[in-house]
């Protein structure tokens, strides 16, 4: 039996003793997404880089494949050497178009088939060290609050996070729902200590209407300013419930990143449920 054989079985007997446990009630099926490319500006081929002896990707998703909620995990990509190394280490993957233009574009795509999904998580690629308690608390989320459309996570940002434009930060209303993202000082201490500041974390959960509707619509001038996603969804009235969360995640987007990434998994190794397979070389 293949490794991703095993996962799939564990997660479809858990799914059925929960629907027997509730005389057959109705269990919402939430998808965690990992969009990941082979291309990128800063760091070609990040997503089969080497960690600790595994591929990024593999990190990523045996960290999200623990998250507590999830029915089923899959990378979706539009790279065959992406789609080898997760079938190699035992994971689940789809294609996806090279016309995907972004990470939500993609899982959108993919999503359009999942007729069985209540909701999505989208869960970032290369982010190896994503604690799957903060992918859970999404996903839980979306089964407890079935009327919340989007939801998101933040923490709690220090001053360095407040000039660094790499760290997105959200304010919030009084509901816990987004008024703004920026890679600006958000907000802006004119008195400081009044307002807190909230560092954002890169993990969303969307009901599968919502994601398709976002993917639908077109790009917002602030999307485009600020080179964030999110914004289309404030600009077009979709409410983004912010869950206060003290995970703390680090994306790799440099080699200096990938290096202190490493440090960190190969001192503190996660509990893969599999023995590691030998890395292929990237064909060119």
């Amino acid at each position: 039996m293949h490794p991703s054989d095993n996962f799939a079985h564990d997660t479809e007997s858990g799914r059925a003793a929960a629907g027997a446990t509730d005389q057959g009630a109705h269990q919402p099926v939430v998808v965690g997404a990992i969009p990941a490319r082979y291309g990128s500006t800063r760091l070609a081929a990040k997503a089969l880089l080497p960690i600790c002896g595994r591929p990024m990707i593999e990190h990523v998703f045996w960290r999200a494949a623990a998250a507590p909620g999830l029915a089923r995990v899959v990378v979706l990509t539009d790279d065959e050497r992406i789609a080898d190394a997760v079938v190699r280490f035992g994971g689940a993957v789809e294609m996806t178009p090279t016309a995907c233009a972004s990470g939500t574009d993609r899982i959108a795509w993919a999503a359009r088939d999942w007729e069985d999904a209540d909701a999505i998580v989208n869960i970032q690629g290369d982010e190896p060290l994503i604690d799957p308690a903060a992918v859970g608390q999404v996903a839980t989320h979306l089964v407890a609050h079935p009327d919340e459309e989007m939801v998101t996570l933040a923490g709690a940002a220090d001053d360095e996070d407040l000039a660094n434009p790499n760290v997105v930060k959200v304010v919030r209303d009084s509901g816990g729902y987004a008024l703004y993202f920026s890679r600006s000082p958000l907000p802006y201490p004119r008195h400081p200590g009044l307002a807190p500041t909230w560092r954002h974390l890169g993990i969303y959960g969307y009901r599968r209407a919502t994601l398709l509707r976002l993917a639908a619509l077109p790009p917002c001038d602030l999307e485009r300013a600020e080179s964030l996603e999110q914004l289309r969804a404030l600009y077009y009235g979709i409410r983004l419930r912010v869950l206060p969360t003290t995970a703390v995640s680090r994306g790799v987007d440099t080699a200096e990143d990938l290096a202190a990434v490493e440090t960190t998994l190969c001192a503190e190794p996660f509990a893969f449920p599999f023995p590691a397979v030998s890395l292929p070389t990237p064909r060119k």
